[in-house]
């Protein structure tokens, strides 16, 4: 694609061509804000596609395919937590990071829990936001080794994220998928609840670390023989988990 036409003494030479990196999906209803992201992420080199309401973001995000996604939560139509979630079960490794005014930890935690990788209050800095986005994308390309992992009667492949037990079928949310990923690649460490949230939520700055022990009571409950007992997802009292295949 040509972006630049420049003239030199009376003579027109094409610039070089510039590369994009992919294409931001931005879903905000204000037009002031989606001209403020679309100039940001252009600056940037990315392609960006702007949607209004919750429908012309499915359509976009179905059509364009983006690299990552900027939500906002409060949509007409369809609500920013609904399509959270539609977002992720189409295409569970697309980063989808949030940028709302609400700043209830409630809101963050459920957020976080239906699939999204990152959150931003609004007022935010334009740098915060973008290095949470680009984070979240580098988080995405991270290499990966075999898709298929196996610890006891679990079988767990990431890429299609199917889960067995025993040879039953175990449901798991996308950011279970998430945290089991990461235990698997550091299998025998110990991770703290702070090294977890910033890793596999993103999120480097959250309030509490409530949800990481929320998240692996339901891990426990779905992969342990015996949940109150568990033998694989340990609690190492005062530092954080490891994971013991």
């Amino acid at each position: 694609m040509i972006r630049d036409v420049q003239v030199y003494s009376g003579e027109t030479r094409q610039a070089l061509p510039l590369q994009e990196l992919g294409t931001i999906l931005i879903v905000e209803d204000d037009p002031r804000m989606q001209r403020v992201l679309q100039r940001m992420f252009s600056a940037e080199q990315y392609d960006v596609a702007t949607a209004g309401d919750g429908q012309s973001a499915l359509d976009l995000f179905h059509s364009r395919k983006p690299l990552a996604v900027v939500l906002d939560l409060i949509l007409p139509h369809i609500s920013g937590r609904e399509l959270c979630q539609k977002f992720k079960a189409a295409s569970p490794e697309t980063p989808v990071v949030v940028v709302s005014a609400i700043s209830e930890v409630v809101d963050k935690v459920l957020l976080l829990e239906l699939g999204a990788d990152d959150y931003v209050t609004k007022p935010f800095s334009p740098r915060e936001l973008m290095a949470r986005v680009q984070a979240a994308i580098r988080r995405r390309r991270r290499p990966t080794t075999s898709s298929t992992y196996r610890f006891a009667d679990c079988e767990v492949d990431f890429k299609k994220m199917t889960v067995t037990r025993g040879g039953q079928v175990v449901t798991l949310t996308s950011h279970e998928f998430k945290l089991l990923k990461f235990f698997t690649d550091n299998a025998e460490r110990v991770l703290s609840r702070e090294e977890l949230l910033n890793e596999v939520w993103g999120y480097n700055c959250y309030p509490t670390t409530r949800t990481v022990d929320n998240q692996m009571l339901k891990l426990r409950q779905k992969l342990e023989p015996d949940p109150a007992n568990p033998r694989y997802l340990l609690t190492i009292y005062g530092a954080g988990y490891k994971f013991v295949p």
